[in-house]
């Protein structure tokens, strides 16, 4: 018996898993995934659930229902790549044969002293919860200060305007605005769309602390009565435990199958994998495909041929009626028809299509 074992039921590890399941793997093959939920979370919707625009059943979607793969439920505390075991709290270790290391990410608080204790992370669903219990349980002209311009940030500003119109929302980034990444055409376009809905806006701020009720700008005290973090991220804290090579930001180098050099039955897919562009749930996916390819490809004794990853593009969404986005890595999209292809590859996501 060999034991094929997949760590995350995201949008890398279920991927995977199903294409797996595609094509039959080898009889005597046994495929485990491993989750602390017994469903996928669309990760990319948590911020809509936290600003209580959508239920969380409408994020949710079901792992399959098939006899090929065994669904393992529980909390992963560690991979030991020598003796090729899953280590897991209240649980006996799980050996393997193949691994693939798809836990995702955590929040980085960058050293900020009471940055992780005194806000709400959007990074899981758990986390999701507590900042949508918190946020709707706030009284009206509260004030919410999002830490982190980027597209969580965005996303979730905007869609808190929707639902309490009556709080106060801001958003604070230490660059000199929200999107830095982005093309300038497309950060003026949602600049002017805060603007008209009455979200501020303030920019070079470095925090150095957060207390309850306090942001510290140098020696500015920045008021608050509830903070949202979306101000980075980092991987997993497994893979931060794992001694192999990393890049930069503390991802895993890998070789052209996306395979740890030194331990080659181990893969890396998603958020915890250095990749030549941005963690993001379709490059999660991309990644989730290729492994299932190379894995047919070893099975029957060939050579596995991959494709450049090509990412489509990037979408946000400002609010249920308006978007942003960029096709490629050139074109911008603004308006009404962003919003409506992120809906779609919302759909597609909850119906395995992709």
């Amino acid at each position: 018996m060999s034991r094929f074992v997949i760590l995350g039921g995201g949008y890398g590890g279920l991927t995977l898993a199903l294409q797996l399941l595609e094509q039959e793997p080898p009889k005597g093959t046994e495929v485990v995934l491993v989750d602390r939920m017994p469903y996928q979370g669309l990760k990319t919707e948590y911020y809509a659930l936290a600003a209580g625009t959508v239920s969380e059943a409408e994020i949710r979607v079901a792992f399959p229902n098939d006899p090929r793969i065994v669904l393992k439920y529980g909390e992963i505390t560690g991979v030991d790549l020598e003796r090729k075991l899953v280590l897991m709290d209240n649980n006996d270790p799980l050996s393997y044969d193949w691994l693939v290391i798809a836990l995702g990410c955590v929040d980085k608080y960058h050293g900020i002293a009471g940055a992780e204790a005194y806000s709400h992370s959007i990074q899981t669903l758990s986390g999701s919860r507590k900042a949508y219990q918190s946020l709707n349980d706030l009284c009206p002209y509260s004030q919410v200060s999002v830490v982190g311009g980027g597209l969580s940030g965005v996303e979730i500003a905007s869609e808190l305007r929707e639902s309490r119109p009556d709080l106060n929302i801001r958003i604070i980034d230490r660059g000199p605005s929200i999107l830095s990444s982005f093309p300038n055409k497309l950060q003026g376009y949602v600049r002017e769309w805060f603007t008209e809905h009455d979200i501020d806006m303030l920019s070079h701020v470095s925090l150095r602390q957060v207390e309850p009720g306090i942001l510290h700008n140098g020696d500015q005290q920045i008021t608050t009565d509830l903070t949202v973090w979306t101000a980075g991220i980092q991987p997993s804290p497994i893979v931060q435990n794992l001694d192999v090579d990393k890049d930069a930001q503390g991802r895993v180098v890998l070789n052209a199958y996306h395979q740890i050099p030194t331990h080659p039955d181990v893969f890396v897919v998603g958020d915890c994998a250095s990749l030549p562009f941005s963690p993001s749930a379709q490059a999660a996916e991309e990644q989730g495909k290729q492994v299932a390819e190379v894995m047919h490809a070893v099975w029957k004794g060939e050579t596995p041929r991959l494709k450049s990853i090509k990412l489509k593009g990037v979408l946000g969404s400002l609010g249920k009626k308006a978007g942003f986005g960029m096709m490629g890595k050139k074109t911008v999209i603004m308006g009404k028809v962003p919003r409506v292809l992120k809906s779609g590859v919302l759909w597609m996501s909850k119906h395995h299509f992709g």
